[in-house]
């Protein structure tokens, strides 16, 4: 008499698993030369994904931010530190949700702000200093990195999107302006110009013009939201802090629902088109 055990022995016969995973080869039925291919595959979705995600994230901070993050001398206003944080932390945001939820690595909001940093310094470095010659103290771009560690670690500790949201997203926003403080600090020292008080970004501005649009002229102004590092910065970054909590989750759940994965189910020529093997009907 025979038993389940023999049954099972004789109709899935066993293969012994090799160094380099062809238990997953074998179960996903690709024939050898198919994964070969789709390891391929595989590596050129990570180099073509990487610049365009890269690509994408600095045309949107260059979009919804601009100027007044591209120019020294226009990073002494309340709307800099107000408005750039809430921009930058959609991606890294977005990114965080992706690795977390589908890999459980939290390295997303990280990796985002590293590589828009790359892609600025790149873009800064070809347009400004190669094409223009305007020197690099005029273009010193903006950093996240410390926010987005902050919101990496928080969500280690935390290890919920919504407490997230509510205290890295916060984080994010508030030391944005004392983290890029100490490489600006030295352009906000004032001097006297023509009997009025300036700026060394002013001076800066004055000797380097920008096209001759008007709204890329350097406006010569007396008082109104000029900071210098007073403590209306302050009320600024508690403000930006405020918002990027709700566009931490609001970006979170974009990114999540973009990296849904959804399953069709693929008839024999689709398989045989993607180099898979047609299993015979038990």
């Amino acid at each position: 008499m025979t038993s389940i055990t023999d049954i099972d022995a004789v109709a899935i016969p066993k293969r012994k698993a090799g160094p380099k995973g062809e238990t997953v080869i074998c179960v996903s039925g690709l024939t050898p030369k198919a994964a070969r291919y789709s390891r391929i595959f595989d590596f050129l979705v990570v180099a073509a994904v990487v610049p365009l995600f890269a690509g994408a994230f600095h045309l949107h901070v260059m979009l919804t931010v601009g100027d007044w993050d591209m120019y020294v001398d226009w990073k002494d206003r309340q709307y800099w530190p107000l408005v750039t944080p809430i921009s930058m932390i959609m991606f890294p945001a977005a990114l965080q949700a992706i690795f977390w939820v589908n890999f459980r690595l939290p390295i997303g909001a990280t990796l985002g702000a590293t590589v828009l940093l790359i892609t600025t310094w790149l873009g800064r470095y070809a347009n400004w200093w190669i094409w223009t010659g305007f020197p690099f103290t005029e273009g010193v771009p903006s950093q996240v990195i410390a926010g987005a560690l902050l919101m990496d670690m928080a969500l280690i500790v935390l290890r919920n999107s919504l407490f997230t949201s509510i205290f890295a997203g916060f984080a994010f926003g508030f030391v944005f302006w004392p983290s890029n403080y100490s490489a600006l600090a030295p352009f906000y020292l004032p001097v006297e110009h023509q009997g009025m008080v300036a700026s060394l970004a002013d001076m800066i501005g004055y000797t380097f013009p920008r096209s001759n649009m008007p709204e890329y002229l350097r406006i010569i102004e007396r008082g109104t939201l000029r900071t210098f590092g007073s403590s209306v910065s302050w009320v600024s970054a508690a403000f930006a802090g405020f918002i990027c909590i709700f566009m931490h989750q609001l970006w979170w759940q974009l990114g999540r629902f973009a990296s849904q994965t959804t399953f069709l189910k693929n008839g024999d020529v689709v398989k045989s088109f993607m180099g898979m093997k047609s299993r015979p009907a038990s």
